[in-house]
């Protein structure tokens, strides 16, 4: 994929997203897990040590403070603590991650076919509905420590979560994703297609292609890849002339919502069909126009639950920084360095 993009100008907005995000008040859950997980791939991209440096000092200091139960949510600290691990070694980020994947493995919620229930507390919070969150949260993350270990039934477990949550979320027929799907009513509650909620998905997708050697081998491995394909295809026709994606995609009056734009364009990087640049290339340009100088990114959602209707989506809130959009945003920017780098060296 050829897009306009100066590397060297790319690695400075890193560089101000990653500093941002380090020096934000972030705790053990899902927002610092996408987070950190944007600035893990800022130092795979950078090869910048001061990333993993700050990060481990970050970690190391709540591990002694005393680290929360787990939930699916929580489980996204997991990406950190890879980079964390690959990088020095250390016993105890190895331990801590063998224990986020026990609990997916043998103590989290299930419903259905062993279906990870979503859960952001030690409660029954939304009783047998899986999200498209849990795909990033969860299952992608399992199936980077089973590439890791070498581990063949936790990579087939990361890929029947995929398998299922594209069963139960995709819409066959527009190739949107709902955000959710509960399993006692059988239906989508709202029926929305949400903007974040369709990033996680693509986002995921593209990277199981990515991280997984010798994909093909694994069944599930085509259903994702087919599942990708059509979700791209329709989301390029709902891109904004600024090059946004809206908070609520088939709504044209919503509004643009830059960790949904940097997450299905942070895809489309990855899938790498050449057809395709020209929208990455105008959701980059739309991302980096709200990334402020100070490395803020702007125009992001706050936490959205699966809402009762489109208001409730509307209604959410864009006027703080998020964990979920600096990560995402980082993901979208390593996403085209790591482009430009292959593009070169080929």
């Amino acid at each position: 994929m050829k897009l306009n993009a100066d590397p060297s100008e790319l690695k400075q907005a890193v560089q101000r997203v990653a500093d941002y995000t380090l020096g934000m008040d972030l705790t053990w859950d899902w927002p610092c897990g996408v987070a950190y997980y944007g600035v893990s791939r800022a130092f795979e991209v950078t090869g910048d040590k001061t990333y993993v440096e700050r990060m481990a000092e970050w970690c190391d200091e709540y591990i002694e403070a005393g680290l929360p139960s787990w939930t699916v949510n929580t489980c996204a600290m997991g990406h950190m603590l890879l980079t964390l691990y690959e990088q020095t070694k250390d016993q105890k980020y190895l331990d801590l991650i063998l224990s986020k994947v026990d609990y997916l493995q043998n103590k989290a919620l299930r419903f259905g076919d062993r279906v990870l229930q979503h859960t952001v507390s030690a409660r029954n919070d939304f009783p047998e509905q899986c999200w498209a969150d849990t795909l990033f949260m969860a299952a992608y993350f399992m199936l980077r420590v089973g590439v890791m270990q070498g581990e063949k039934p936790l990579i087939e477990d990361a890929l029947h979560q995929f398998y299922w949550h594209i069963n139960y979320l995709q819409d066959e027929n527009t190739g949107l994703w709902y955000h959710g799907y509960n399993h006692i009513a059988k239906d989508h509650m709202s029926g929305i297609y949400w903007g974040r909620g369709n990033a996680w998905a693509a986002y995921t997708m593209s990277r199981v292609r990515k991280v997984l050697p010798e994909g093909y081998l694994y069944p599930p491995f085509m259903h994702v890849g087919s599942s990708l394909r059509d979700q791209l295809a329709a989301l390029k026709g709902l891109q904004r002339e600024d090059g946004l994606w809206g908070t609520v995609l088939d709504l044209p009056e919503s509004y643009g919502e830059v960790s949904a734009t940097a997450g299905i364009a942070a895809a489309m990087v990855t899938q790498n069909n050449p057809l395709h640049a020209k929208y990455a290339q105008r959701a980059l340009d739309g991302t980096l126009a709200n990334i402020a100088d100070n490395g803020r990114v702007l125009n992001v959602s706050g936490g959205t639950a699966v809402m009762k209707d489109i208001d409730g989506y509307l209604g959410v809130d864009r006027k703080w920084a998020q964990g979920w959009g600096q990560g995402l945003a980082l993901a979208l920017l390593a996403a085209v360095i790591e482009n430009e780098q292959e593009r070169i060296n080929r």
